[in-house]
């Protein structure tokens, strides 16, 4: 085992600490294509329910208000 410890050779900390700093990088700039890949994932869905709410709001605008009757108001 003592033989195998001998062929251990440090490596130099300027090279750890570039090492480090490219992963570092690396992991914030996927942590950053997450995170707008998820903003447009929301932004689409939210923009495609705000149209199917509009739609919904047309087409309840166009229907009978059977409650007006019972208040004794007008169709609008």
């Amino acid at each position: 085992m003592s033989e195998e410890l001998q062929h251990i050779i440090p490596i130099p900390a300027a090279q750890i600490r570039d090492t480090f700093a490219a992963y570092q990088t690396t992991s914030q700039f996927y942590q950053e294509v997450r995170s707008r890949h998820a903003l447009n994932t929301y932004c689409a869905w939210y923009y495609d329910t705000a149209k199917r709410h509009r739609q919904e709001l047309q087409q309840m605008r166009g229907e009978l208000n059977i409650l007006s009757w019972f208040r004794g108001g007008k169709k609008r």
